[in-house]
C-alpha cells in the first residue's frame, strides 16, 4: 500500500468527494418537451400549455377552481391479501410501520417486522382522472402490492380499478377504470411553473374526504433525495398529507401542473415543504406506460455531473451553469458522438444546461433515435458534437460497498510536502478488491484504502473505496501513477476525477486554506 502523506505535518490537506449522480437526474427542459409528444398520443389528455396570468390580483374566493377540479381528483383504496412475509404495501395513510410511509411522510421505524403471516392490508391515495375514457394517475407507491384497487368517484360512487403500469423511478403509476365520460382534468406545462405562483393542492388526507388547500410554488425543479431515479419536484406550502398521494396540484386556473408525491417532515405531519411530480414528467409516464406497459427512455451513454463552483473555476468558467462529463461508456452515443470525461455540455439543441440533471431528464424525455446537438467546452474552447440518443437500458449498476484502509504491509510512499492528496493511502486494484467492490474491468486507477477521520478529505466525503482516475486531468492507471501525479502537482487547486459508489464524478481538491504548520 502506497501512503500519499507519511511525512505531512499534522495539519493535513486532501481531496474533495462531490457526489455526483450517474445520469439520472430530473429537470424538465421546456424547448425539448415537443420532441417528446409523440404523433398519436396512446391517452387523449387535455392540455393548456398556457402560462398562467400572474398580472391578476388574487381572488376572495377559489370555490370555483375547487367546483372545477374536484369532479376529476378520485379516492384509490388498495387492498393486498394475507402474506407469508412482508411486503411493500399502502397502509401508510393510516400511520403504520410500513416503510414506503416514512420514506414519504417522515414518520419514525417501528422496526423490522419479522417473518409473520400478516393480516390483509387496506390503504387511501388519490388520483386524477386524465382522460375521458377513464385513466386515472396516482403514485406507485399507493398501488404497489396491491391485489385489488377501487376507485371512489364524485358521489360516493365505487368502481374497480385495473393497474395499467407502474414507474417507480418517478413514482407514477396508471390505473383505470371502464366506462366513458368521466371529467379528466386539463393539463398545463409545469415548464412555465414559476416560483410565487398561487396553486391548489386537492385530495384525501387521512381517508376524511376530498379536501382543498392552497399555497405557493416554493421552488421548481427540486431534488429531495428521497430514493427515486428522476426527482425533479415542484416544491409547495399548499398542506399535503398522508392521503394526499396522487392527489392533484393545480394552478388558479384550474390546469395540472404536478402529482402530489412527497412530504418533508421530522414529525409525521405536514410541515410546510410538499412536493410534486410535474406535469410534463407526467404526460411522459403516462403515454410510455399506456404504449409499451413501462417507461420508454432515452440515454448517450454519459455520467454528468453538477457543475460546483469550484468545478467551474477549474474548468474555467465564469459561472456553474451546464454539467460535466464524468465518464463515457464504450459502444454508446455518448462514444460515438466523441464526448470526453472532462468535457462541459453548455447546450442541448438551443436549450440552455442549467445543470447535470436538466441535461439528463431533457434527454430521457426524447424519443429513442433522436439527433441532438451538444455544445461542449473542452480545453477552454467552443465545438459542437451531434449525437443519436439510443434506448436506455432497464439497469442502474450502482455499488454502494466500501473498503476499509487494510493493516497489511506495502509500499511506503513519503511525499513531499509540496504534493497534493496528502495522508490518502492508495494501493493498486487487485482481483480481489475488484470482487468486492464490484469495479468494472474497464476502470483502472488507484484505489483508496484509507482515509484520516479527522481530515478535509473525510469532512468533504472522500472514503475508502473510491478508484482515482486522473488527476489534474492525467491519467492514472496505477497507485504509482497517482503518488508520483500528487508530486508532480505544484497548485493548491487539484481536479481529480474519481470512479466512487458505481459511478464517476470530478472533484476538486482545495488545500489552500489548510494550515499546514507543524505542532
Amino acid at each position: 500500500m502506497k501512503n500519499l502523506s507519511a511525512h505531512l505535518p499534522v495539519s493535513r490537506r486532501w481531496l474533495k468527494a462531490t457526489g455526483g449522480l450517474f445520469a439520472s437526474g430530473v429537470l424538465a427542459l421546456a424547448a425539448l418537451h415537443a420532441a417528446n409528444s409523440p404523433s398519436k398520443p396512446s391517452v387523449s389528455l387535455q392540455f393548456d400549455n398556457k402560462p398562467v396570468n400572474r398580472e391578476t390580483l388574487e381572488p376572495a374566493s377559489f370555490s370555483k377552481v375547487a367546483k372545477q377540479v374536484s369532479p376529476s381528483v378520485v379516492t384509490v383504496t388498495v387492498e393486498a391479501k394475507a402474506r407469508q412475509q412482508r411486503v411493500s404495501r399502502s397502509d401508510e395513510f393510516f400511520g403504520g410501520n410500513d416503510e414506503f410511509f416514512r420514506r414519504f411522510f417522515g414518520l419514525p421505524g417501528q422496526g423490522r417486522i419479522p417473518m409473520q403471516r400478516e393480516p390483509a392490508q387496506r390503504g387511501l391515495g388519490s388520483g386524477v382522472i386524465v382522460s375521458s375514457d377513464g385513466y386515472i394517475v396516482t403514485n406507485n407507491h399507493v398501488v404497489e402490492g396491491a391485489d385489488r384497487v377501487l376507485v371512489t368517484l364524485q358521489g360516493n360512487r365505487n368502481v374497480k380499478a385495473t393497474v395499467i403500469g407502474r414507474d417507480p423511478q418517478t413514482d407514477i403509476a396508471v390505473i383505470k377504470i371502464e366506462g366513458k365520460n368521466y371529467p379528466a382534468i386539463k393539463f398545463a406545462d409545469s415548464n412555465n411553473v414559476e416560483v410565487g405562483d398561487r396553486v391548489l393542492a386537492v385530495g384525501n388526507p387521512f381517508g376524511i374526504g376530498e379536501t382543498v388547500t392552497t399555497g405557493i410554488v416554493s421552488a421548481t425543479g427540486r431534488r429531495a433525495g428521497i430514493g427515486l431515479a428522476y426527482e425533479n419536484f415542484i416544491q409547495t406550502d399548499a398542506a399535503i398529507n398522508p392521503g394526499n398521494s396522487g392527489g392533484a396540484l393545480v394552478d388558479i386556473d384550474g390546469r395540472l401542473i404536478g402529482i402530489n408525491t412527497a412530504i418533508l417532515t421530522r414529525t409525521g405531519g405536514f410541515q410546510g415543504v410538499g412536493l410534486a411530480v410535474p406535469s410534463v414528467m407526467v404526460r411522459h409516464v403516462v403515454d410510455s406506460l399506456v404504449q409499451n406497459g413501462k417507461v420508454i427512455r432515452s440515454y448517450i451513454g454519459a455520467g454528468v455531473q453538477d457543475l460546483t463552483p469550484d468545478l467551474a473555476d477549474s474548468f474555467g468558467l465564469e459561472n456553474n451553469l451546464g454539467a460535466v462529463i464524468t465518464d463515457v461508456q464504450p459502444n454508446t452515443p455518448a462514444a460515438k458522438a466523441g464526448l470526453k470525461s472532462g468535457d462541459v455540455v453548455l447546450r442541448l439543441d438551443e436549450t440552455p444546461v442549467a445543470n447535470a440533471s436538466g441535461l439528463s431528464f431533457a434527454v430521457s424525455l426524447l424519443k429513442p433515435g433522436t439527433k441532438i446537438k451538444l455544445e461542449i467546452l473542452r480545453g477552454g474552447k467552443k465545438q459542437t458534437l451531434t449525437a443519436t440518443t439510443a434506448q436506455r437500458p432497464d439497469r442502474y449498476g450502482v455499488n454502494n460497498g466500501g473498503l476499509r484502509g487494510s493493516d497489511d504491509e506495502g509500499e511506503n510512499f513519503s511525499s513531499s510536502d509540496v504534493g497534493v492528496l496528502n495522508g490518502v493511502a492508495v494501493t493498486d486494484i487487485d482481483p480481489a478488491s475488484r470482487r468486492q467492490l464490484n469495479i468494472p474491468k474497464r476502470i483502472q486507477g488507484a484505489l483508496i484504502t484509507e482515509v484520516d477521520p479527522d481530515s478535509a478529505s473525510a469532512r468533504a466525503g472522500l472514503k475508502a473505496g473510491d478508484v482515482i482516475l486522473e488527476i489534474n486531468q492525467q491519467p492514472v492507471t496505477s497507485a504509482e501513477d497517482a503518488v508520483r501525479l500528487s508530486e508532480e502537482a505544484t497548485e493548491k487547486k487539484t481536479l481529480v476525477r474519481l470512479w466512487s459508489n458505481g459511478g464517476t464524478i470530478f472533484a476538486v481538491v482545495d488545500e489552500t486554506e489548510e494550515d499546514t504548520s507543524s505542532e
